[in-house]
């Protein structure tokens, strides 16, 4: 696609060594009965991605890429500032969009009052197939204050919140806050919705209208616990201090208590793997 004018909506996919997923989150975008335009940004993958994304024959697609490896969150923002949109989705390379997605988010934004949109979302395998559905946006349904949406990341954690592509939100508001923070990779996602609410309030749909994919190649899955663990506690504590009128002293240790749970959970099941496989202390 040639730019041209703005555009009302641009879905940004950063993608890096996507090749084996691309294709299928793109033919999911592209399905959607709107109008749009679908900005790729390939970071100098080493596999096909870039050909796999060429491979459509779409003018509503802008193809990008990268001379060098960037960050994640410098990849990400150089992904929307290559869009034209008022509004922004950002779709991970492994992850799709259901049928109606743009088509409900675009009537909730149509409300200029709402900052942020998100819904519901399910999780699918390597191929495909369904793992678990209805999942997010705990006591997040319908309009919400931007207390209320700090709070629940807080005391909740981002898993909770749903993946990036469940979400939509503003270019202006994302101009306003410099855009994604990449110091903290996991959180980085929640951490722009719940800045950006500072310029009105969220919105939680009840539909199911996108899918996490739960893989083993994608970057969840390559990351320890604890490094996750740690980024979430640097997170909550930081936002906290950010906005200490929205967030309280407990929503902060709540969100501690959390993740002190999760750490210890995950070493009994590791405790309880190395008891059944003592092999593995050799």
């Amino acid at each position: 696609m040639t730019a041209a004018g703005p555009v009302a909506l641009s879905i940004c996919v950063p993608a890096y060594n996507a090749a084996r997923t691309l294709a299928v989150t793109m033919e999911s975008i592209l399905a959607q009965d709107e109008d749009f335009e679908l900005v790729v940004l390939d970071n100098a993958s080493t596999d096909e991605t870039r050909a796999v994304a060429a491979g459509f024959d779409d003018d509503r697609i802008c193809v990008h890429r990268n001379d060098h490896v960037l960050p994640i969150g410098e990849n990400w923002n150089r992904a929307v500032a290559a869009a034209r949109g008022a509004l922004i989705k950002v779709v991970c390379a492994d992850d799709i969009l259901l049928p109606g997605a743009v088509a409900a988010q675009l009537a909730v934004m149509g409300d200029r009052d709402i900052a942020v949109a998100s819904s519901k979302f399910e999780v699918i395998d390597e191929d495909g197939a369904v793992e678990d559905t209805d999942l997010g946006l705990p006591g997040l349904l319908g309009p919400q204050t931007a207390r209320t949406l700090m709070r629940t990341i807080v005391r909740r954690g981002p898993a909770d919140f749903g993946p990036t592509a469940a979400a939509i939100f503003r270019r202006v508001d994302f101009a306003r806050i410099g855009g994604f923070r990449g110091d903290l990779v996991f959180p980085m996602d929640v951490d722009l919705f719940a800045r950006a609410c500072e310029f009105g309030a969220f919105y939680g749909g009840a539909d199911i209208l996108a899918a996490w994919r739960n893989s083993s190649f994608n970057l969840c899955s390559h990351t320890s616990t604890a490094s996750k663990l740690a980024e979430m506690a640097r997170f909550h504590h930081r936002l906290g201090r950010e906005y200490p009128d929205l967030i309280g002293a407990g929503d902060v240790a709540a969100g501690d208590l959390r993740l002190v749970r999760q750490g210890w959970g995950r070493l009994r099941v590791r405790a309880e793997a190395i008891i059944r496989r003592p092999d593995l202390l050799r």
